[in-house]
C-alpha cells in the first residue's frame, strides 16, 4: 500500500459510502421513500415496500437509479425535498476529514467522481464542506453514464488526462471497482464499511480499508 501511495499523483475518491456515511442513503430508500410512497397511495409500507423493490432493483448500475429526477416522475414523489426533509442524518464517515485534510496538504490531484445526482451532490457538500477538499468534483450525470460504465472511465480521462499507472481509486462499490480494473486504473481500494450501522464486508478481489484510519501512516 505504501508503494502504491507514493507512486499515485492523481487521488480519485468516490463520495456515498466512501466519504460519506451511507447510512443516510439506506435508511432513505429503504425506509423513508417506502414510508413517504405508502402514505401517497393509502397502502401498508410492507406493501409499498413489495412494489418498490423491484423497480429499483431493475434500474440499478444505470444512470436512471442515481437520478432523482427519474424517481421524482416514477414515484410522483419530490425526491429531492425528501432528502432535505432527513438531511440532518447526513454525517461523514470516521476518520474521513483527518484523511481529506493531510491530502490536501499533498502535491497530488485530488477529484471526487461520484453516481450521485448534482441535486443530491449540493445537499450534502452544503452539509458536510468536504467539497473544499478537491481540486474538482465530477458527478456521473455531468456525462450521462454511471461510474460502472467504461464510458465514464474514458471521458473521465479524457478530461483529466490523468496517467492510469499512476492513479487511486477509493470506492466502496464492487461493481465500480471491477469497470474501473478493466478500464486500466492500476490502484484501487476498496471501503468495506461503508454504512457504520452495518458489518464490513471485504472482499478478497482488492486491497481494503475499514475507514481511513488505515492510511494515515502513508501520508
Amino acid at each position: 500500500m505504501k508503494t502504491d501511495w507514493e507512486m499515485c499523483n492523481t487521488v480519485l475518491l468516490d463520495m456515498d459510502g466512501t466519504l460519506l456515511d451511507l447510512s443516510f442513503d439506506n435508511y432513505f430508500w429503504h425506509e423513508y421513500v417506502p414510508l413517504n410512497f405508502a402514505k401517497q397511495n393509502d397502502i401498508d409500507i410492507e406493501v409499498a415496500k413489495s412494489q418498490l423493490t423491484p423497480l429499483f432493483k431493475e434500474m440499478e448500475g444505470t444512470i436512471e437509479w442515481y437520478c432523482l429526477d427519474y424517481w421524482t416522475k416514477e414515484l410522483n414523489l419530490d425526491i429531492s425535498g425528501l432528502k432535505i426533509e432527513i438531511s440532518e442524518k447526513i454525517s461523514i464517515l470516521p476518520h474521513a476529514v483527518e484523511f481529506l485534510f493531510k491530502l490536501k496538504q499533498s502535491t497530488k490531484k485530488i477529484l471526487m467522481v461520484t453516481n450521485a445526482h448534482r441535486e443530491s451532490l449540493y445537499l450534502k457538500l452544503e452539509k458536510t464542506k468536504i467539497d473544499l477538499y478537491f481540486d474538482e468534483i465530477i458527478s456521473s450525470h455531468d456525462y450521462g453514464v454511471p461510474k460502472e460504465n467504461l464510458l465514464f472511465w474514458s471521458r473521465l480521462q479524457q478530461e483529466y488526462c490523468f496517467d492510469l499507472d499512476k492513479t487511486i481509486l477509493f470506492d466502496d462499490s464492487l461493481a465500480v471497482l471491477d469497470t474501473a480494473k478493466n478500464f486500466g486504473i492500476k490502484h484501487l481500494i476498496h471501503l468495506c464499511k461503508p454504512d457504520s450501522t452495518l458489518p464490513a464486508k471485504s472482499s478478497l478481489k482488492f486491497n481494503y480499508i475499514t475507514d481511513f484510519s488505515e492510511l494515515m501512516n502513508v501520508l
